[in-house]
């Protein structure tokens, strides 16, 4: 971790379950460990890679747009900036439906990767709070916002962006877990952050891809785990605090649970909005 950060190395998009509002509680857990490299395979928002700010790191997604959005900012930065500029009078109900509505039309395969990453961007920074949601055609389905004035092409922050990963060694993967782990150096750093396990009275939100994430997925992440803890690699995990998961971990040679207050603001029932219990896994080996 860097001692001088650069403050507009942060998040460009908004993200459901972005880990943002819980790095104070996280802070110092990630301040006490060493590590040589970073690997994230869920990286969503980024907000821990942006913390952090290490000098060589691998992220991935499974979300092939986000990883591209990522790309983008690195190998491309003066096209997306001119791209995202010509949506900035486009904050309104009927250009937001149509632009919406390309990815459901075949013109939509021909775009270029510039072209999709400035439309995620726009969607993202204009559709109803923030949820960048999928159906399970793989379509972008959250309605309008109706925000007042957006933030649709922040320069400052994705120049801030690029540069850091230009000037840095940072890799992009898309595609699973596992397979964004496939060659972790020992002495690394691993911060998982996957779609939670559910509670048993609610919805599950598995909108980031078309596909969802299942508990045999989560125990097969708990096998990955125990296989990069076992090369000398430290492992975080953030997830809900169910019995399943917390049972799951629940190797105390390995793995310490912390308890943090995170605040939730995406659900469809309002009066379920508000404080609640998530993990936060340490896994390392003991000396």
């Amino acid at each position: 971790m860097k001692k001088n950060k650069n403050l507009l190395i942060q998040p460009f998009l908004k993200w459901a379950g972005g880990k943002r509002q819980l790095i104070p509680q996280m802070e110092k857990y990630l301040k006490s460990i060493k590590y040589t490299n970073y690997y994230e395979p869920f990286i969503g928002g980024g907000s821990i890679l942006f913390y952090l700010q290490p000098n060589k790191a691998v992220v991935g997604d499974y979300n092939k747009d986000l990883i591209e959005c990522y790309k983008c900012i690195k190998y491309n930065y003066d096209e997306l900036i001119d791209k995202l500029k010509e949506y900035e009078d486009k904050n309104n109900e009927e250009d937001f439906y149509k632009i919406r509505e390309v990815d459901r039309k075949e013109e939509y395969k021909k775009w270029t990767s510039v072209e999709r990453a400035a439309r995620l961007i726009y969607l993202n920074r204009t559709c109803y709070n923030g949820l960048f949601r999928l159906n399970s055609a793989g379509q972008f389905n959250t309605p309008f916002g109706k925000y007042k004035n957006p933030n649709i092409c922040n320069t400052p922050v994705l120049k801030a962006l690029h540069e850091y990963f230009t000037n840095n060694d940072i890799e992009f993967r898309q595609g699973d877990f596992e397979e964004c782990c496939k060659d972790v150096p020992k002495g690394s750093l691993i911060y998982f952050d996957p779609p939670y396990d559910r509670f048993d009275d609610q919805v599950n939100f598995v909108g980031y891809t078309e596909n969802g994430f299942t508990r045999k997925d989560q125990e097969r992440l708990k096998k990955l785990c125990d296989k990069l803890i076992d090369n000398d690699c430290t492992v975080i995990i953030s997830n809900s605090s169910t019995s399943f998961i917390k049972e799951l971990y629940n190797d105390k040679d390995k793995y310490t649970i912390h308890t943090l207050m995170a605040k939730r603001n995406i659900n469809s029932n309002a009066q379920k909005r508000g404080e609640i219990k998530e993990v936060l896994i340490i896994g390392k080996r003991e000396k």
